[in-house]
């Protein structure tokens, strides 16, 4: 088979690719809209004529005596489109872009979400990320929209006022379990098991990431530094230096991470890209601490703590709430 054979056979199978793609994106549409109806007659019955899970159960027998090969419309799951109907309906907002994920990220979203925010959260990280069902599980799991949401309430003035919108982009806590650490490692280990893990690593932190490099060098004056991890961000249009510290924050950390994002931005940064931003992924951090150092700090940068087993979702839930109430204390200390 020559070269030009080659390609003119690889745009075909392009063609079909794509296709097939569109046909599956369709049909799993026309199902969410048919599940959607469904959960909206049985609603309407539910109140106009005191429709229970007994005459729902009833409705499920009748579909499997009628299409015994019809799949998907048990009692359970019908009274689930029912719900999923009351969740959505009259949310301009949201109805559009829940056909657009599967039934069954639907339903997680659904049963995990408390909020009609974090239910917008979880959406839109699916449609962006185009998360898996595993990678979806494992982030709900981990607490994704709390450990987003602590980070998006402390970003400092300096990373809110830069040209990039950086919001839902960096984690207050970063969670590696999947890199099996033990509790006693060093900071090699760290990086290179994130290396080995890179594509979960990547799940973590945001499918825009772009790896650049372990030990990125650079050079300034006569003298050789290297930066942990370097990335790129697609939507940010900017360099991201992840610096590992398998301690706790320290504010002396701050200096070599101001200094590399410096050198990024006078020697790699290209003329089009924004300003490089730096996170300082630590194994603890006191957040009090933090906010004094990054009050004074004039460097995008970004500190977090990275945990080596999930966190209860319901522990990162507390820590948001107290966090919010925090924060309510010190406005009304102000007025």
């Amino acid at each position: 088979m020559n070269l030009e054979q080659q390609q003119n056979f690889s745009e075909i199978l392009n063609l079909i690719s794509t296709s097939k793609q569109k046909a599956f994106s369709s049909v799993n549409t026309i199902l969410i809209e048919l599940y959607w109806s469904v959960g909206e007659h049985i609603s309407s019955k539910t109140i106009k004529e005191s429709w229970g899970k007994s005459v729902v159960q009833e409705l499920a027998n009748f579909i499997v005596q009628k299409e015994p090969n019809l799949q998907g419309f048990t009692a359970r799951n019908l009274w689930r489109m029912k719900q999923f109907y009351e969740t959505y309906q009259g949310n301009e907002k949201l109805s559009p872009l829940v056909t657009q994920l599967s039934w069954t990220n639907n339903l997680m979203i659904l049963s995990a979400s408390k909020s009609d925010e974090e239910r917008e959260f979880y959406i839109n990280f699916c449609l962006h990320e185009r998360y898996s069902k595993r990678e979806l599980e494992r982030q709900i799991k981990s607490g994704l929209y709390e450990r987003t949401m602590l980070a998006n309430k402390k970003l400092s003035p300096v990373v809110t006022g830069l040209p990039q919108d950086s919001t839902n982009v960096f984690r207050d806590i970063y969670s590696l379990e999947f890199l099996g650490l033990d509790t006693l490692h060093s900071e090699k280990d760290l990086q290179k098991s994130l290396v080995s893990s890179l594509r979960d690593f990547i799940v973590e932190i945001g499918k825009d990431f772009c790896f650049m490099g372990q030990e990125y060098r650079l050079q300034v004056g006569n003298k050789d530094f290297s930066i942990d991890l370097l990335f790129y961000h697609r939507e940010l249009r900017c360099l991201v230096a992840f610096e590992l510290k398998i301690d706790e924050f320290t504010p002396a950390y701050l200096g070599q991470l101001e200094f590399y994002l410096e050198a990024l931005d006078r020697d790699v940064k290209k003329e089009y890209e924004n300003p490089s931003i730096g996170v300082l992924l630590c194994r603890q951090k006191d957040d009090e601490v933090v906010e004094y150092a990054m009050s004074r700090s004039l460097s995008p940068t970004v500190i977090s703590q990275y945990e080596t087993k999930l966190i209860p979702k319901e522990l990162l839930r507390q820590k948001l709430n107290q966090f919010y109430e925090y924060l309510d204390e010190k406005t009304n200390a102000k007025i």
